[in-house]
């Protein structure tokens, strides 16, 4: 397990949080387990009070722009999720055991990260465009249309 790894939690930041399937496998490769994330995340935080900013879902990982829990630690959030998803899966190994998380307090970087993310697709060669990919907050955060996730909208 990485050592040196610090996280900067309840500052009221943003946290831009990279989570890795196991070993890079593309467990998130079809629709059917991305539209699973999906509803997983969104019961999540709902459940945990949590406001999410942004996402994207890839075949190897996923990225997520959210707003820490308001009771519980953020770890706990993630936890849940990548439990919850795990018992969807017939793998025995579905995620890496850490996450990356990137504290985000300045405008111009919570930007920077959203399209870093929305631009993810296109630069794996999996869409055109960022609108093309559904399995992104890119059309509920630029063309105000409803998906599986409520945005946060500031």
């Amino acid at each position: 397990m990485p050592t040196g790894l610090r996280r900067y939690h309840n500052t009221g930041n943003l946290h831009f949080i990279g989570i890795n399937c196991f070993r890079k496998r593309p467990i998130f490769d079809t629709p059917e387990p991305r539209n699973t994330f999906l509803t997983i995340l969104e019961q999540t935080r709902l459940e945990y009070s949590v406001d999410i900013y942004g996402y994207v879902i890839m075949p190897t990982h996923i990225h997520l722009l959210i707003s820490e829990p308001k009771e519980k630690p953020l770890a706990s959030f993630i936890q849940v999720i990548k439990q919850r998803f795990s018992k969807t899966r017939i793998e025995k190994e579905v995620w890496e055991l850490r996450y990356y998380d990137f504290n985000v307090f300045t405008s111009r970087k919570i930007t920077e990260k959203l399209d870093y993310m929305h631009m993810n697709p296109v630069k794996a060669g999996l869409a055109i465009a960022p609108p093309d990919w559904q399995w992104s907050s890119y059309r509920t955060i630029y063309h105000a249309e409803p998906g599986p996730v409520k945005i946060t909208i500031d």
